[in-house]
């Protein structure tokens, strides 16, 4: 695969700039953005095995990867729930993969969002690290409206190396995430 022209920015322009903007001493230092993890919860699959299958397929288009499943990690009585019950599945996508998701996450995803104002800020976790919440899987045009059984969810997390939110929100709105005006 070649680099994604986000992949090619980062290392020409962002780079040079963090390491004069925070005066790290080394190329090392500055932050980066490790991985990506996209994550889709389906509670209702306690009752429909099928709609994780549904699920296993859209994120299968959108990562560009067969995702793996989750499973309960301890028994919910209310909720029916039983420990080791299939109850999502999640994708990690890192290198090329990660580079290309994030360009047509910020090029294309996010501006089909009704009513987009920017993302929250308030996302990171203290460590570096930004996560945020997509209320429907079809703003990804990899997935047509008609094949969808249901509109669901999805989480996405962007880990980097930066030490700080305040590094990680630098260089995150350098690559062109559209946050909120403060």
């Amino acid at each position: 695969m070649s680099e994604s022209r986000l992949q090619e920015r980062y290392k020409k322009e962002i780079v040079p700039s963090l390491l004069k903007e925070f005066s790290y001493s080394s190329v090392m230092q500055v932050p980066r953005l490790q991985k990506i993890t996209l994550n889709i919860g389906v509670g209702e699959a306690v009752g429909n095995p099928k709609a994780l299958e549904a699920v296993v397929g859209d994120l299968t288009k959108v990562a560009g990867q067969k995702p793996v499943i989750t499973k309960a990690k301890k028994s919910i009585a209310n909720f029916k729930l039983r420990q080791g019950m299939e109850i999502g599945a999640m994708a990690t996508l890192r290198q090329h993969r990660m580079w290309h998701f994030l360009d047509r996450l910020i090029s294309v995803a996010l501006p089909r969002v009704r009513d987009f104002r920017g993302l929250p800020r308030k996302g990171f976790d203290g460590h570096g690290n930004y996560t945020l919440g997509v209320r429907e899987q079809i703003i990804f045009p990899e997935i047509g409206f008609d094949e969808i059984d249901k509109i669901r969810g999805m989480n996405i997390t962007m880990t980097t190396t930066a030490a700080t939110d305040e590094e990680a929100l630098r260089l995150l709105e350098m690559l062109g995430v559209p946050f909120r005006k403060a």
